[in-house]
C-alpha cells in the first residue's frame, strides 16, 4: 500500500512556489550556443534544472566536464549512465574560452562520475581550475562540485593543490535512504570526502547540498546537517528534488518554504558559515552570492 502511494506522488501537481523564473529566448540561445561552439556541457541543461531560466538570462552556468556519460546511476539523477569516452585533453581549453567570453567572476565546474578513471578525474579537474587560474586576469574564483572519486585522499589532493576557493560535495540525501537513490554511494565516504578536504586544505571552503521530498523526516535531516558541521562542511544548500522522470525515484512531499526557513535557522545556529535553503535551491544556484556570504563571514 506505501509503495502505491510514493508511487502515486511522482505525478501530484506541483504547488506555486516551484515555478521558476522563464527564460529570455535570446540569451539562453547565445549560452546554449556558446557551450555548443565550445564542445561543452551544462549540468543545468543536463540535470534538468529549474533554475535554467534564472540563470542563463544572467548569462551564467555551470559547466558539466568529463562527458555526457556517468558510470553510476543515481535514482534521482538526469544524466545518463553509460560508458563514458575518453577524455577530451582539449576540454579545458575550451572551458578557458567560454569563461572568458562569459566574462564570469565566478565559475562552478561539476563532472559525471568516471569510476572507470583511475584518479576519478582528479587530473583533469586540476587542468581546468589551474588555466582559469593562469591566464585570466583577473582570474575568476573557482568552486568544483566533484564526485566522492570513490575515497582516494591522492585524488582529492590533487583536486586541492589546484587551489578552487570552494571544494563542493554533495551528501544528496540522509543515509536511511541511500540504498534506494544513490546505491552506489556511501554516506561515510562523502562525508570523509568533506573532513578530509578541510583537513589538507584548511583555507579552501567545502561545500555540501541536500535534497528534500524524497521520504526523509524532519529529525533525518536535521541529523544530516549536525553531521556535515562535524565533518567541517562550510556551506550548504538546501532544495527540493524534482524527479525528471517517471523511471526516476519519485517525489513523496513537496516541502513547504515555510519548512526550508526553518532548516535554514537550524544550519545557521550550527554555525554554518553560508546556507542557501528554498524550494528551487540547488548547488551551483547563486554560488557567488553564498560564496561572498561565507567571506564576509570570516
Amino acid at each position: 500500500m506505501a509503495s502505491q502511494q510514493t508511487r502515486k506522488s511522482s505525478f501530484m501537481p506541483k504547488p506555486k512556489w516551484l515555478k521558476a523564473p522563464l527564460m529570455s529566448p535570446d540569451l539562453g540561445l547565445k549560452v546554449k550556443n556558446l557551450l555548443k561552439q565550445q564542445e561543452l556541457h551544462s549540468v543545468c541543461q543536463e540535470a534538468a534544472c529549474p533554475n535554467c531560466g534564472e540563470c542563463f538570462n544572467k548569462g551564467t552556468a555551470t559547466f558539466l566536464i568529463m562527458g555526457q556519460q556517468c558510470t553510476r546511476n543515481c535514482r534521482f539523477c538526469n544524466i545518463t549512465n553509460g560508458r563514458p569516452g575518453p577524455l577530451d585533453p582539449d576540454e579545458p581549453l575550451h572551458l578557458l574560452q567560454s569563461v572568458s567570453i562569459m566574462n564570469l567572476n565566478h565559475v562552478v565546474i561539476t563532472s559525471v562520475t568516471r569510476d572507470d578513471l583511475p584518479d576519478g578525474g582528479a587530473a583533469h579537474f586540476a587542468r581546468c581550475i589551474r588555466l582559469l587560474k593562469e591566464e585570466l586576469d583577473p582570474a575568476p574564483t573557482v568552486e568544483v562540485l566533484i564526485p566522492d572519486l570513490q575515497g582516494d585522499e591522492s585524488a582529492l589532493q590533487v583536486v586541492l593543490d589546484a587551489n578552487p576557493e570552494i571544494l563542493n560535495h554533495n551528501i544528496e540525501t540522509v543515509p536511511r535512504l541511500y540504498d534506494s537513490v544513490r546505491p552506489q554511494a556511501i554516506y561515510q565516504r562523502s562525508l570523509d570526502v568533506l573532513k578530509n578536504a578541510k583537513a589538507m586544505r584548511p583555507d579552501i571552503l567545502t561545500k555540501s547540498g541536500i535534497m528534500l521530498g524524497l521520504g526523509e523526516t524532519a529529525e533525518d535531516v536535521l541529523a544530516v546537517l549536525q553531521d556535515l558541521r562535524d565533518h567541517d562542511c562550510d556551506l550548504l544548500t538546501i532544495g527540493q528534488y524534482l524527479a525528471p522522470t517517471k523511471d526516476h525515484h519519485p517525489v513523496v512531499e513537496y516541502v513547504k518554504p515555510e519548512q526550508f526557513d526553518r532548516y535554514k535557522e537550524a544550519a545557521l545556529a550550527m554555525e554554518f558559515k553560508g546556507v542557501a535553503s528554498g524550494p528551487l535551491v540547488r548547488s551551483s544556484y547563486r554560488a557567488d552570492k553564498l560564496y561572498q556570504q561565507a567571506k564576509e563571514e570570516q
